[in-house]
């Protein structure tokens, strides 16, 4: 259904660098991309234009926007969030969510990687000690660097910073100006190589998910959807909230089936069960 056709990629942050590889040894999908294509206007990271939609809804709006202006028929975009980790509270984590849409064929395929390998960080600075502290930790210069006045500041913002003697000018331009200055990761694809590594390992979980069938209509995406906890406890024998079976749905069809003892576990270990370890 997939193979060598072509497939749009909408991106402005070259994003196609860590998807197309992956799709096109997958597949033998010829990726390309729209020059010009604006995806800012959905929302930036820095929140000069607010992303007024869950990043779900902003990756099918770039679809739409790029097959609106072009007819494609199979099209793919991403979108990325930052912030604390839903369980690990206190660790900063990338969730990177693909949406590939094929309108040949009226499927769309959705994939999601959460990872707690980013460099996301930020804070006021009021020396060029703390400054390139903070840089060295944020992985600087291989990742870029944003500098503003303030964290919510939505003007006299310098992005993109790649090298030290850029990044001391910027710092000592805004203090000059403002009497303070902020800095921060800069999350955009292009400037970021660790979430550039995130996006490629949802790329991948996208192309099991395409080459994952539904035994009933034979729809690409066929995927886990769900969980039954109960695995049941190794020494008591009790059902813990381990996952006894996962379950995979055909999003086409509506075709459901349980996968058992997943990750070929048959029972859980005592550490996990509520009744030897309350």
């Amino acid at each position: 259904m997939f193979c060598d056709r072509k497939i749009l990629i909408a991106t402005k942050h070259r994003k196609e660098d860590a998807i197309g590889p992956i799709l096109s040894s997958s597949f033998n999908l010829a990726c390309y991309t729209l020059p010009g294509l604006d995806t800012d206007a959905l929302g930036t990271f820095t929140g000069e234009i607010e992303r007024k939609s869950d990043p779900l809804s902003t990756a099918r709006a770039k679809c739409a926007m790029a097959a609106e202006r072009t007819g494609a028929d199979l099209v793919l975009a991403s979108e990325g969030s930052f912030g604390p980790h839903p369980e690990l509270y206190f660790i900063p984590a990338n969730d990177e969510i693909l949406v590939l849409q094929d309108k040949l064929n009226d499927i769309e395929i959705i994939a999601r990687k959460l990872s707690t390998e980013t460099n996301f960080s930020g804070g006021p600075v009021q020396s060029e000690e703390e400054l390139l502290s903070f840089a060295e930790k944020a992985r600087f210069p291989s990742h870029a660097l944003i500098i503003r006045p303030d964290a919510k500041a939505a003007e006299h913002i310098i992005k993109g910073i790649t090298d030290h003697e850029t990044l001391i000018r910027a710092f000592r331009e805004t203090m000059l100006a403002h009497g303070r200055a902020h800095i921060e990761t800069d999350m955009r694809a292009m400037f970021n190589p660790t979430r550039m590594k995130v996006i490629a390992r949802a790329a991948q979980k996208l192309a099991e998910k395409m080459m994952s069938c539904c035994p009933r209509c034979s729809t690409p995406g066929f995927s886990i959807t769900g969980a039954l906890p109960g695995l049941p406890c190794s020494l008591c024998g009790t059902p813990t909230r381990s996952p006894l079976a996962y379950i995979r749905k055909c999003e086409k069809c509506g075709f459901t089936e349980e996968e058992k003892f997943p990750n070929s576990k048959t029972t859980e270990d005592p550490g996990y069960c509520d009744q030897c370890n309350p």
